[in-house]
C-alpha cells in the first residue's frame, strides 16, 4: 500500500509539473515571454527570516523601449504583480496580477486588473512601498482540466465565478481569526478536514464533526454530512459544500485559495517600506 501511495504521488507531481512546463511553453509559443527583457533585479534585505523575499524586476518593451516593474513573492510563487515604472517622484502605479498555478487536474491562468501606487526610489539605496493596492476584476485567463483547455469567454465567466467562490469561503474562514501566515503545504493540511473532513482519514476528521441525527446527501461518490455543513458554515455556503462544488474548487484550486485566503497579509507585506539590493 505504501508503495502504492508513494507511486501515486510521484504521477501527480509528474502530472503537474509537466502542466506548468507545457504552459510556459505555451507563453513562448504565442510571443508573451518574448516581448520584454530584463533590465535588472533587485531584492529585498530580508533580516527577519520568517517573512518572505521579495523580487523587483526591471523590464523594458524590446519594441517600444518603455519600462515597468514586476513583483515577485517566493511565498507566493503563483503570482506576478506588474506596475509602471516610477517617475521622478519615485511614483509607481499598479496594473495587474498575473496568477497561474496548477494541480493533479490541470491548472488555472489569469489576469487580475489592479488599482494603486507605490513608491520606489533608486538612490544609494533603492527603497519601495506601495501605498495602496485594490484587486478589480480578472480581465482575462485561461482553464486546463486535464486534455481540455478553455478560453475566451468561457474562460473568463468560470475564472470570475471561482473567484466569486473562493472569495465567499475565505471571508468565512478569516472571520473564524484563525492564525495566517502558513505555508500552502501547512493551510492545506490545516484546512482540508474542516472544509471537506469526508475527504479525509477518519483519525484527521474534527472531534465532533458527526452526530447521531446528522443527515447527509450523496453527490457523485461523497455523502456529504448537510448536518455538519449547517452548523459550520454561514448559510450561503451551504449549497455550494452539499454539492460538491467546494470540493472540485479545492481540488482544482486550493492555491488560488490560499493566496485570497492570505491576500490581506500580501497587502500588509508590501506597505511597508523596503529596502532592497541590487542581485543582477
Amino acid at each position: 500500500m505504501k508503495l502504492i501511495k508513494i507511486f501515486i504521488l510521484i504521477i501527480l507531481t509528474f502530472f503537474i509539473f509537466n502542466c506548468v512546463v507545457m504552459e510556459k511553453a505555451g507563453r513562448i509559443l504565442d510571443g508573451s515571454d518574448l516581448k520584454y527583457k530584463t533590465v535588472s533585479v533587485y531584492k529585498s534585505l530580508n533580516e527577519n527570516k520568517s517573512q518572505t523575499d521579495i523580487k523587483i524586476s526591471i523590464i523594458e518593451n524590446k519594441k517600444n523601449k518603455e519600462k515597468s516593474i514586476i513583483i515577485t513573492m517566493n511565498d507566493f510563487a503563483m503570482i506576478k504583480i506588474s506596475g509602471s515604472f516610477p517617475n521622478e517622484e519615485g511614483v509607481f502605479f499598479l496594473s495587474t496580477l498575473e496568477f497561474l498555478a496548477g494541480s493533479a487536474h490541470g491548472w488555472n491562468e489569469y489576469t487580475m486588473e489592479l488599482m494603486g501606487t507605490g513608491y520606489l526610489k533608486f538612490n544609494d539605496t533603492v527603497t519601495f512601498k506601495v501605498e495602496e493596492i485594490e484587486a478589480v476584476q480578472i480581465l482575462k485567463g485561461r482553464i486546463h482540466q486535464y486534455d481540455t483547455r478553455i478560453t475566451g469567454n468561457d474562460a473568463l465567466s468560470a475564472l470570475r465565478n471561482r473567484r466569486e467562490r473562493i472569495l465567499s469561503i475565505t471571508e468565512w474562514m478569516a472571520s473564524l481569526n484563525l492564525e495566517k501566515g502558513k505555508t500552502i503545504d501547512k493551510f492545506e493540511k490545516f484546512w482540508q478536514p474542516i472544509l471537506l473532513p469526508e475527504t479525509v482519514s477518519k483519525k484527521n476528521r474534527p472531534n465532533g464533526w458527526i452526530q447521531d441525527t446528522d443527515q447527509f446527501q450523496k453527490t457523485d461518490s461523497i455523502r456529504w454530512n448537510i448536518s455538519y455543513t449547517e452548523r459550520t458554515f454561514s448559510e450561503e455556503l451551504w449549497p455550494i459544500r452539499n454539492t460538491g462544488t467546494l470540493l472540485r474548487d479545492w481540488e482544482e484550486a486550493a492555491s488560488w485559495i490560499y493566496l485570497e485566503y492570505e491576500w490581506k497579509n500580501i497587502v500588509e507585506l508590501l506597505s511597508k517600506e523596503i529596502i532592497f539590493t541590487k542581485i543582477k
